[in-house]
């Protein structure tokens, strides 16, 4: 027996979301992996299988050497493998890619409020087996041509100030509205990708939904994706910037649900708090007046959405709750 400290309520409610997202996380590359007919992105998502399959099971060690009981997670009963393909064209591999995004910005939450030695060391693992397999995906998608790269820009050859308040303007009526700068096309483009992943996602989930509540909710939320994507497009064509797009994830026609609608609402909420957070950060990096409205909306109307699935699933059962603050 180490002589160590109890596990801290906040490392527990962190191990707690931590086991629900790996759970998940694997049950989907286990459906990706079923039906992947490219060996490279086979062998890449199996790869990543085999890293988190163990600290699952080392997650599930450190709640029985508390005492704690384990979280229930997703199963085996929450993936149908047998399911037709939903979608093509290396869909798998860019959504693992926003599954590892997803991961890189909790662990560096969860590290933040662990303070227990071994607790520490297992979100340093598995941010490692993140950002590895967040570049692999990457570059894969780069050389299948699925991954559009951000726009080139010319270089800047010397360093300025900003001196003139009139730089936050982003009206025109008066007169002068500055191009975007490479901070904020960054920040937007990363909204655009993103919210692209998100509406295909959604799109093959409505398809494949039985229950026609959680089918209206995923096509509410597919376009609330698509308004995203119009509202930032058109910002980037006023700029004489071409949007991106990404032929991947073109969506069968299969009816069949590869997974649980349980597992499918938790993964849309889990996409639409990263977006409502991502939103959030951005809203500082934007320093044209006329942006930050815009970005203030969407994160209200990506909150009242996720708020909507929240409830949803409290109302059918599905959202298994947190470990309670009994002192």
């Amino acid at each position: 027996m180490t002589n160590q400290p109890k596990m801290s309520s906040a490392e527990l409610g962190s191990l707690w979301l931590t086991y629900q997202k790996k759970t998940l996380i694997l049950r989907m590359l286990e459906y990706f992996i079923e039906k992947a007919d490219d060996e490279e992105a086979k062998n890449l998502m199996s790869g990543l299988w085999e890293q988190l399959h163990p600290k699952v099971a080392e997650m599930k060690a450190m709640f029985e050497n508390e005492g704690a009981a384990c979280p229930e997670g997703f199963t085996k009963e929450d993936v149908n493998l047998e399911a037709p393909k939903l979608w093509e064209n290396g869909f798998d591999i860019m959504f693992s890619r926003v599954l590892k995004e997803i991961s890189t910005g909790l662990y560096a939450l969860h590290l933040t409020i662990s303070y227990r030695e071994d607790i520490i060391n297992f979100y340093n693992q598995v941010t490692v087996i993140t950002e590895t397999y967040y570049n692999l995906f990457t570059q894969y998608l780069l050389k299948k041509s699925i991954l559009p790269r951000p726009n080139y820009v010319a270089m800047p050859k010397s360093v300025d100030f900003i001196t003139d308040k009139q730089y936050m303007k982003g009206t025109n009526i008066l007169g002068y509205k500055r191009p975007l700068n490479t901070v904020e096309f960054g920040v937007l483009y990363r909204s655009i990708e993103s919210n692209i992943t998100g509406m295909q996602l959604l799109q093959g989930f409505a398809q494949c939904a039985n229950d026609k509540e959680v089918q209206k909710y995923f096509t509410k939320g597919m376009e609330l994706s698509k308004e995203i994507l119009k509202e930032n497009g058109d910002i980037f064509l006023q700029n004489n910037i071409q949007p991106p797009a990404t032929p991947g994830g073109t969506v069968t026609n299969s009816t069949i649900a590869p997974f649980s609608e349980r597992l499918m609402m938790f993964c849309n909420y889990l996409l639409a708090g990263i977006g409502l957070g991502g939103l959030g950060f951005s809203s500082a990096l934007l320093w044209r007046n006329d942006l930050i409205p815009k970005t203030g909306v969407q994160a209200k109307d990506v909150f009242e959405y996720t708020r909507e699935g929240v409830g949803f699933m409290m109302s059918k059962g599905w959202l298994e709750e947190p470990p309670k603050m009994d002192l």
